[in-house]
């Protein structure tokens, strides 16, 4: 493990800009959870993507006679939200399943209850905030039609994430709590540093074992849960 190199995000070897995070699913990630785990990157990438489109429905709704201070806002949301989502809920899901830390799957079962919300208003789309809304795509539809077409993708690119993402809150929530999991065991990784000890964590990467009922997760110091199977989203 000593030999990893941070591989995320590729970046070209001539930059000077370094990656920041190691992230290896196949490898660091216990094979029964894999899919799972990629299916939410893959929505991460998703809701990426959908702010990159949005940057376009602004510039669209610019041009059409909106104000261009949506555009502003909107490339503020993709250069803010973009990676902030990606280290503050997603790097933190990926820990807890690979480490079985309550206090990483309570760090994104609050963070990415914000990001629901906020993922919400941005589907709403209040008029002015940059996000190309239901509410601001339907009133454009009288001013250009044209514009509000693109504006449209937008919003139902919005509406998908926001439906993905409460069905993955709900999905990892189940899971947890059906593993027997809960707020006092992250207080007690919490108060005892477990959370956070490297030794520990190389340790189970380094225990990671094949049982005749399939694969488990690393062997920690405190017993790992059996997650209920994750083989369908529902």
């Amino acid at each position: 493990m000593g030999d990893r190199v941070n591989n995320f995000p590729p970046l070209p070897p001539f930059m000077r800009i370094k990656s920041c995070f190691y992230q290896n699913i196949e490898e660091e990630i216990p094979e029964l959870y894999q899919q799972l785990v990629k299916r939410i990157f893959t929505l991460w990438m998703i809701y990426s993507g959908t702010l990159c489109m949005n940057v376009i429905s602004c510039v669209a709704w610019w041009a059409g006679g909106g104000s261009a201070a949506n555009f502003g806002f909107s490339l503020l949301w993709l250069i803010l939200f973009s990676p902030c989502s990606y280290t503050c809920w997603f790097r933190p899901l990926y820990k807890a399943f690979r480490a079985d830390s309550s206090f990483n799957f309570m760090a994104f079962f609050f963070i990415f209850f914000l990001q629901c919300l906020l993922v919400l208003i941005q589907t709403i789309g209040i008029p002015g905030w940059g996000t190309s809304g239901w509410i601001a795509t339907v009133m454009f539809f009288n001013y250009n039609v044209g514009s509000a077409i693109v504006m449209l993708i937008s919003t139902l690119l919005f509406t998908v994430v926001t439906a993905l993402m409460a069905l993955v809150l709900i999905k990892v929530h189940r899971m947890y709590r059906g593993s027997g999991g809960s707020m006092t065991r992250a207080q007690e990784e919490w108060t005892t540093g477990l959370w956070k000890s490297a030794p520990v964590r190389e340790a189970g990467f380094n225990a990671v074992t094949q049982t005749a009922q399939g694969p488990s997760l690393p062997q920690y110091p405190a017993a790992v849960p059996s997650y209920p199977d994750n083989s369908h989203w529902g």
